[in-house]
């Protein structure tokens, strides 16, 4: 890894997303920092917008590795001077770092989004209890009452089944809001559930798109009418999707970048 051009004495911010493949990218971050680094940038910034080990910010079970915390210190001992995410998975991650974490959040471009396609009667629904607080900002920012979905995942598998709604949305436009979807369990089960129990419709908004396995065609066959990401992952899958919206997460790293 090489920088071409002259950057001694630069402010420098290198951005890289962490998606597939995760670890190929991940090292090319890590060497891009440590080639500025050596280069004498004045200062250093890592701009990652999706964190891809953010879910291995615990011990899931005895002698495993917390992930999250790994790639915090090589990120950190690496060069980085600061760090810029967007919608981690926990706050607690920001722990993880002795240098600044600018943890962005989506919401106000998803909220803007949202009140143009002027839904009617909008209710913020949470995908489950670890999620309630950011829906309640959701909630507050668009002026509407929250519903939390109650799941469970039986057999130890990774299908979620809803065991219950607390909250109407009979006649109400729910919007499920999350951080990521991966394989688009938890979404699609929520969307059913949701529709089952009257809704007028279902909308999600999440903020990274992983479209694993075949999420992606899952979603283009269920009860969801529209489903928001930003750009944070480069997938050309949503290239081609009819209820896909790709918003750009552009305006909130630019505006980190120039201290707004």
């Amino acid at each position: 890894m090489q920088i071409d051009e002259n950057i001694r004495g630069s402010d420098v911010y290198v951005i890289q997303t962490l998606a597939n493949p995760v670890n190929d990218n991940f090292l090319e971050l890590l060497f891009l920092l440590d080639a500025c680094k050596r280069a004498n940038a004045k200062t250093i910034t890592a701009v990652v917008p999706y964190f891809s080990y953010g879910k291995g910010d615990k011990m899931d079970d005895l002698q495993v590795s917390v992930r999250a915390r790994v790639c915090a210190d090589a990120i950190t001992v690496s060069g980085a001077g600061r760090v810029i995410f967007v919608d981690l998975h926990t706050q607690q991650i920001q722990g993880f770092f002795n240098i600044p974490v600018n943890n962005l959040h989506a919401l106000p471009i998803f909220c803007n989004a949202l009140k143009e396609k002027s839904l009617v009667d909008p209710v913020i629904v949470a995908p489950d209890i670890g999620f309630i607080k950011q829906a309640r900002s959701f909630a507050k920012a668009l002026d509407c009452p929250v519903v939390m979905i109650h799941k469970d995942r039986i057999d130890h598998n990774e299908n979620p089944v809803v065991v219950d709604v607390f909250g109407d949305v009979k006649g109400k436009s729910a919007i499920i809001v999350d951080d990521f979807i991966a394989t688009g369990g938890t979404l699609l089960a929520a969307a059913h559930k949701l529709n089952e129990m009257g809704a007028s419709s279902v909308w999600a908004a999440v903020t990274h798109g992983l479209f694993t396995r075949n999420a992606f065609e899952r979603i283009n066959d269920s009860p969801i009418d529209g489903l928001m990401i930003t750009d944070t992952i480069d997938n050309q899958a949503i290239l081609t999707g009819k209820k896909i919206y790709v918003l750009s997460v552009a305006p909130l790293i630019c505006n980190a970048i120039l201290g707004n």
